[in-house]
């Protein structure tokens, strides 16, 4: 004992020993130990045993404590010492330098993102910035710092459920578009710390969606000035963000309009409605020509809309029973629409549809195309996120437990366009000048359990 302990070690030890012995009616045994270590009664007295009772116990468990920990630690270094014996340097470029073009979410999320107070009605990403917005049925919109996965914000001043965001705006002068079910549009401005700008009244009931129409729109003086929304009162609204003002009001649907899809260059205009179909609308005409297809390939209300980029052409074109895939110019050419049926169609812009994907087991909330063309994602009220591979005429290729509850909005990070660099200071002579896309691994997610969440690589 003398070789492991040192004096004081011991001494501590054989008080403990005795006190332990007395606490729990041993005091038999405790007297024949005192006597064996001859301890004198004046160097143990009651107060003396006081202090050293509990000690023993103390110190054991904490050992049983520290031996479980150590046993949990070498086996998870064991795991590690595998995964390293097991990896290929292949295995660590492919999880190191991961194809942008064919990355797909998998759970768990990156961050689950935590403070509203009610249902998550939708998400968006601004174009530049490490910030997300999401908006709420508890009348808040929050904006975060997805790297970081927190609360930078909250926006406060619609009086009832926001129940849509965007970011979009004049080039260089990014604003956060909202909507909500007290009938107005706010405009909000990330560069004067989200100051509420402007109020854009004149819906007569709930305003359902609301999507910046971007620039280049047939020419119009007013590009990238444009707002469309979407209401309850059956009509959609095109708004100048600049000046506030109402420039036309599209009719045509029958009932409540759900939610808006524009193209990138900002021509086309799809819609979907409660009146179960979905339109398709050129913005270059005027309003009483600017309805150009009704889509009727669903049963129910059609909740969620959204054009097909031109990367996924070549997969879709096949799905038509085409030779060749139309022109990338054209950008309306294919759409996905989502609704109650519990259905994903995908329809040409002549209005038939080519492809139905079912596997969905309640209401489809969202609908984004992969940017890389290869993949349609979609959340539902089954709590999922699910992949569909369009080269593999719409199999269902991964499924995601996104969340608790519904999963009620799904935004894809907006793709970064980087200007092509110039030879020795001069435009490249017969190359392309097009912007390169960087397409950005990063899905957010929002649902009924009010959370947000990120995927991401």
């Amino acid at each position: 004992m003398s070789n492991l302990l040192t004096s004081r070690q011991a001494e501590e030890l054989h008080k403990s020993l005795i006190a332990y012995l007395l606490s729990t009616g041993h005091s038999n045994s405790a007297q024949v130990l005192r006597e064996d270590l001859k301890l004198p009664e004046n160097e143990f007295d009651a107060t003396t045993a006081k202090k050293y009772e509990g000690l023993l116990e103390k110190k054991w468990t904490s050992v049983v404590r520290l031996q479980k920990k150590i046993m949990d630690l070498e086996t998870r270094s064991q795991q590690l010492q595998s995964e390293l014996d097991n990896a290929t340097p292949s295995s660590l470029a492919a999880r190191k330098n991961h194809d942008p073009t064919t990355w797909l979410p998998r759970a768990p999320a990156r961050h689950t993102l935590q403070s509203h107070r009610s249902p998550i009605t939708s998400v968006a990403f601004h174009p530049l910035f490490s910030s997300l917005a999401s908006g709420s049925e508890d009348c808040t919109i929050k904006i975060w710092d997805y790297e970081l996965g927190e609360l930078e914000r909250t926006l406060k001043s619609h009086t009832k459920s926001v129940l849509d965001v965007d970011f979009g705006g004049p080039r260089g002068n990014t604003l956060l578009a909202s909507c909500s079910s007290d009938l107005t549009i706010k405009l909000w401005d990330p560069a004067e710390e989200y100051k509420n700008i402007r109020t854009l009244p004149g819906h007569d009931h709930s305003v359902s969606s609301v999507r910046f129409i971007p620039s280049g729109a047939a020419g119009a003086p007013l590009s990238g000035n444009l707002l469309a929304s979407a209401s309850r009162d059956k009509t959609i609204r095109i708004w100048d963000v600049t000046t506030g003002y109402c420039l036309r009001t599209l009719r045509g649907h029958g009932d409540w309009v759900r939610s808006l899809a524009p193209t990138i260059d900002g021509r086309w205009l799809l819609s979907t409605s409660s009146d179960q179909t979905s339109r398709m609308w050129d913005l270059s005409q005027p309003d009483n020509n600017a309805q150009k297809q009704t889509f009727l390939v669903h049963e129910h209300v059609v909740e969620c809309c959204a054009f097909a980029p031109a990367s996924a052409y070549s997969h879709l074109a096949t799905l038509a029973g085409l030779k060749k895939p139309p022109p990338a110019s054209s950008t309306n050419e294919f759409l996905a629409t989502g609704g109650r049926d519990k259905l994903i169609k995908i329809s040409s812009a002549n209005g038939v549809c080519i492809k139905t994907l079912t596997g969905h087991d309640n209401w489809i909330r969202s609908l984004v195309f992969h940017p890389g063309g290869k993949y349609l994602l979609s959340c539902s009220d089954d709590k999922t996120i699910r992949c569909w591979d369009l080269a593999q005429e719409g199999k269902c290729v991964r499924v995601v437990e996104a969340a608790d509850h519904f999963a009620s909005c799904l935004r894809w990070a907006p793709s970064l366009f980087k200007e092509p660099a110039e030879a020795n200071g001069s435009a490249t002579n017969g190359t392309s000048t097009e912007a390169k896309e960087q397409i950005r691994c990063l899905i957010a997610c929002g649902s009924v359990d009010l959370n947000v969440r990120v995927f991401s690589a």
